[in-house]
């Protein structure tokens, strides 16, 4: 049997670093731009997200294409790449042609981009997210989080540990509840800094986020982010205090949610968070 054209095609493409001289891809500050040019780190990152052979992946940022690249040797269907850099744009137009119409870039602000508009289903998010946009990218996709079969996602370690955390964690807090409530998640391996051009200060890590059919443990999404938020706002409080921002009698909010008002926000698992919520909004 014959190798599948396209990837045979990606992989004769000139080497990343030389796309990034030829077009002055410096990266950018502001964008928060670091640029993964290993094939074996991106070829893994691809392999982690499973089966894409089928449906969409979404990759938010690909700069000069390290990870699309790898997406498409290893077998994408379809990948919708968003970036708002033009200088990216025009680098990656070897890579649209190499795809063979397995392709497309959508020239936007990933914040504003409607994840349920991309592409068809399963929809798999595979992305070296921009650090200083991550976790308000996180939390849009949680909320549309049924149209999502997976994501596989690379944050600075700090914020992977916040969202892989567990009760009594020192870093279990807001994103962690949000996650968790939402997906089954598990950190996947971290990346040093010196992976990347230019390198971070810090060391990165991908994580996998497979949403639930349904919440194990339903409740309002906003409900639940303002608890979580009054209650880790003063995490060393007791709740019957810290929860005192949200401006209702907390005792009776606590009695209604059935949690000991004398305990403290990271002592409380996912169940006891939804039913904190459910009784903020039953108020």
């Amino acid at each position: 049997m014959s190798r599948d054209p396209v990837p045979d095609a990606v992989e004769a493409l000139t080497p990343l670093r030389e796309v990034i001289a030829r077009h002055g891809l410096a990266a950018r500050k502001g964008l928060g731009q670091h640029f993964l040019l290993d094939l074996n780190l991106t070829s893994r990152i691809a392999r982690a997200a499973g089966d894409i052979g089928e449906g969409t992946v979404v990759e938010i940022g690909p700069g000069p294409g390290g990870l699309t690249r790898a997406l498409l040797i290893e077998g994408a269907a379809r990948v919708i790449a968003i970036e708002r850099d033009g200088r990216c744009i025009e680098a990656l137009a070897d890579l649209i042609k190499a795809a063979d119409g397995r392709l497309e870039i959508v020239e936007a602000d990933a914040l504003k981009v409607e994840i349920d508009s991309l592409g068809a289903p399963p929809r798999r998010i595979v992305a070296n997210l921009p650090y200083n946009v991550s976790v308000p990218l996180l939390i849009g996709w949680l909320e549309k989080a049924g149209q999502i079969a997976s994501m596989t996602l690379m944050f600075q370690k700090e914020v992977a540990d916040r969202i892989t955390a567990t009760p009594g964690n020192k870093s279990y807090g807001r994103l962690a509840v949000l996650a968790n409530w939402r997906c089954r998640t598990r950190k996947l391996f971290d990346i040093p800094a010196r992976a990347f051009t230019p390198p971070p200060k810090v060391i990165s890590s991908v994580v996998e986020l497979v949403p639930y059919d349904e919440p194990p443990h339903p409740c309002d999404m906003d409900a639940l982010q303002a608890v979580a938020a009054a209650a880790f706002g003063q995490r060393r409080k007791m709740l019957r205090r810290s929860l005192a921002s949200l401006n209702v009698n907390t005792e009776a909010l606590l009695e209604t949610a059935g949690i000991d008002p004398t305990a403290r926000a990271e002592t409380l698992d996912i169940a006891q968070f939804a039913a904190l919520a459910r009784a903020y909004m039953a108020r």
